[in-house]
């Protein structure tokens, strides 16, 4: 049971709350999050299934993408599958370690996720400013290697996290105004000093959001002036258009996180529903979004797609036929 007490305490477990000052509505909201979820799944998979079975998507974008949709599997499933147990079953309580562990999840895989977006666009500037060197670059074990880089800053950026919230044996509650462990929302309600804690969130946030932003930008700095010096408007379009997933991806994710972080730090006046709310769309909005801004793209993916739903149909339809 949640607990809540003017005198500090050790809790044992910790209480979400779900989708705080809307309770009465979690039901309705159940029902968009839900879909949401589910789409996020099957995209995602969908992406994975035809990237594996396509030879010709054997590229360093599509093993990115990929990787991508992996990172984007695990994000969403971290959160998703507790925030719906609370707005169905009224299941708030959620283990100490637990919550650690979803606030390692969390945090780490979107560190994983920003880096990918970096190699993208690093795979995007090869491909448009060097592109007879594109495949001699970006092998398939360059790009094995550039994977594991990003994997293994993102869990070594935000191991400490966890590490240094176990350091905290004293809290005012065990009630979490969050619908899940997001870092700070834990840390606020230590009645220890947590400006360790703080300092390096906000520094790991810093190299993050702003560098990776930085190499992501410098890459399309130079993408856009090779793209400039071609002869004609339609080569230009045309080259440039070859981004545009890459730019859409980067918007969704960036975009929500950026905000989320703003208005947990300095957004007093904001309501608590606002926010928690945004915090669950940037962990939803980019495993959506993606699979569905490639797919249009990408004529491979479009094709492949269509297979596999004419298949499904048939199957369906063979199966009404037998009942």
């Amino acid at each position: 049971m949640p607990a809540a007490f003017n005198a500090c305490f050790s809790p044992a477990s910790f209480s979400l709350t779900g989708i705080p000052q809307l309770e009465a509505a979690h039901t309705w909201l159940s029902i968009p999050f839900c879909t949401m979820y589910v789409i996020a799944v099957v995209g995602n998979g969908a992406i994975l299934s035809i990237i594996k079975a396509e030879p010709g998507l054997h590229e360093p974008m599509y093993l990115f993408l990929a990787m991508l949709a992996v990172i984007d599997l695990v994000l969403s499933s971290s959160t998703m599958p507790k925030l719906l147990s609370i707005f169905w079953f009224g299941n708030q309580e959620i283990g100490f370690h637990a919550c650690l562990f979803q606030m390692f999840v969390v945090h780490a895989f979107a560190t994983v996720e920003s880096g990918i977006f970096v190699a993208m666009a690093f795979d995007r500037y090869v491909a448009i400013c060097t592109p007879l060197r594109h495949k001699t670059i970006l092998t398939h074990s360059v790009v094995a290697r550039i994977g594991l880089v990003a994997t293994l800053r993102g869990f070594l950026y935000i191991s400490p996290l966890p590490l240094l919230v176990l350091r905290y044996t004293s809290y005012r509650t065990n009630v979490i105004a969050h619908s899940y462990c997001e870092h700070m929302a834990v840390v606020m309600l230590s009645c220890e000093d947590i400006s360790v804690s703080n300092i390096y969130g906000v520094t790991i946030g810093f190299l993050v959001l702003v560098l990776d932003s930085l190499c992501i930008g410098l890459s399309y700095a130079f993408i856009f002036q090779a793209v400039m010096r071609l002869a004609t408007v339609e080569a230009r379009l045309k080259t440039f258009s070859t981004c545009s997933s890459h730019i859409c991806a980067i918007l969704a994710f960036y975009i929500p996180i950026v905000v989320s972080s703003l208005i947990h730090r300095f957004g007093h006046t904001v309501a608590p529903s606002a926010h928690i709310l945004l915090a669950n769309f940037y962990l939803l909005i980019p495993p959506v979004l993606n699979p569905m801004v490639y797919a249009a793209r990408t004529k491979q993916i479009q094709r492949k797609l269509a297979e596999m739903l004419s298949w499904a149909r048939g199957g369906v339809s063979v199966l009404c036929k037998t009942a």
